[in-house]
């Protein structure tokens, strides 16, 4: 209530409300008027309001009624503890980097863009002309969309050297979202309780998506330069795993890149020891002073399962992705997400189709790329001058996020409380680990809101690492 009368008027029907049964039949509007001295309009608002809170009902044509109140009373769930029994798995709970974050915080924790780092306008272009299609009312095929299909397989097509065979556009199956696309492949190719290789650090997705398929993970370290082929040799022999989940370009959350030759040794150790790659494409749209080189353009024997998302990209509204995937594989993958979703929206199908085929998609990507090296620069150059201790040992040539390494002995747990309290969201590395953390990290992404910002977040995060120190 905003003026003396509505809260006059609340207060009396309150005290009228306490004082009889439920269901008593209040005064009509026209009475209220009357009786309070007020226009219609104030009366009305402060029946809404009472509504609001629970006070009264309205039953139309008949009247405005008080309404019962319903004792509360704990509710026991003790039963399920017998009847779930054990999770198949340990439970994660939500990633740091799925946060909400109020507008007062200065947040470098989430792993999506910006709004302003999207093609707005693009999108609501393309939604609005895909809901007047006939994807807004038809199922479309399982595997996606013909045209959504051809496109994944022409970005790929044209990446692909001579001498290897392309892939088709039936070699494609549109995933609602690359996440659900990581559970499918996983449930497809490794059994419940059998290995399964992983970079670590890794997403945490791929991890909790592991863990919910019950595969037993096996890490794998990474460096900037990507996994030691010696030491991913190894990991094949004494676990006997078939798969290996990698992202080659832009790893989440290290930044890495592999090189040409550390690709071709990697996927050289995959094809001998008769296993998969599964190459997870997060971020083949934020390149910023290199271009991304799937390894799926080198290998048509089906040794690599490649996933792309336009999720974060385009708009994470969209939630549309892709797995390439060649042979007796692609199959699996397509009855394991049936299973799941049984098929995609062709509305955000439609959408994103038309997003990615405008010419203004390709004009957006390269403004993209500047954007992105100008916040990466300032969140870099801000960690130098204001959090001397942290150690960034790679500047990422794409993505989204700064990987920092903390001294010895950081709770990191303890200093994103710390950093919150101050008003700074960050993500404590060790949900990126498969195993125990290889050291104390924080994840910190350049491509979230308000980069003018950034300077006085990494400040606080200094001075919050100072004050556990001390």
């Amino acid at each position: 209530m905003n003026n003396d009368s509505s809260s006059r008027i609340a207060a009396r029907l309150r005290e009228w409300i306490s004082a009889v049964p439920p269901g008593s039949r209040l005064p009509s509007t026209r009475s209220l008027v009357a009786e309070y001295q007020a226009s219609p309009v104030t009366v009305q608002k402060v029946l809404r309001t009472l509504a609001t809170q629970g006070l009264i009902e309205s039953r139309p044509g008949v009247g405005t009624f008080v309404r019962a109140v319903r004792t509360a009373r704990p509710a026991d769930y003790g039963w399920q503890t017998a009847a779930l029994g054990t999770p198949p798995a340990h439970l994660r709970p939500l990633s740091a980097a799925m946060r909400s974050a109020p507008n007062d915080v200065i947040a470098f924790h989430s792993g999506y863009p910006d709004r302003e780092l999207l093609p707005e306008r693009l999108v609501r272009a393309a939604l609005t002309r895909a809901s007047r299609g006939d994807a807004a009312l038809f199922r479309p095929p399982a595997a996606g969309l013909p045209e959504l299909q051809s496109w994944f397989a022409q970005e790929l097509r044209s990446s692909t050297p001579l001498g290897i065979n392309p892939p088709t556009p039936s070699d494609v199956i549109v995933l609602p979202g690359t996440q659900s696309g990581l559970s499918s492949v996983f449930r497809a190719l490794v059994s419940g309780g059998q290995p399964l290789l992983m970079e670590s650090p890794s997403y945490w997705g791929a991890i909790l998506a592991a863990a919910q398929a019950g595969v037993r993970v096996v890490p794998v370290p990474s460096s900037p330069e990507g996994p030691d082929p010696e030491e991913l040799q190894r990991a094949f022999r004494e676990s006997g795993a078939r798969v290996f989940y990698a992202q080659p370009n832009y790893a989440n959350p290290s930044g890495a890149q592999w090189s040409a030759r550390r690709a071709e040794e990697v996927l050289e150790v995959v094809r001998r020891n008769g296993a998969f790659l599964v190459e997870d494409d997060w971020a083949h749209d934020f390149g910023i002073t290199s271009d991304p080189e799937p390894l799926a353009s080198r290998d048509d024997s089906g040794h690599v399962v490649y996933l792309r998302s336009l999720t974060k990209s385009v708009s994470p509204a969209i939630r549309v992705g892709a797995v390439v995937a060649r042979g007796p594989a692609r199959e699996r993958i397509l009855a394991a997400q049936g299973a799941e979703s049984m098929y995609v929206s062709g509305l955000l199908q439609a959408a994103a189709l038309d997003v990615v085929t405008q010419p203004g998609w390709q004009t957006h990507l390269r403004g993209l790329r500047h954007q992105l090296q100008a916040r990466r620069d300032l969140l870099a150059t801000s960690l130098r001058e204001h959090v001397p201790q942290a150690h960034l040992g790679l500047l990422p040539k794409g993505g989204l996020n700064l990987w920092v390494r903390l001294p010895d002995g950081t709770d990191v747990d303890q200093l994103a409380r710390s950093c919150e309290a101050a008003g700074v969201l960050i993500a404590p590395g060790n949900e990126w680990f498969p195993a125990e953390p290889a050291g104390p990290f924080i994840r910190l992404n350049y491509a979230g809101p308000n980069p003018g910002a950034f300077r006085e977040g990494t400040r606080l995060i200094g001075q919050a690492l100072e004050q556990a120190g001390s």
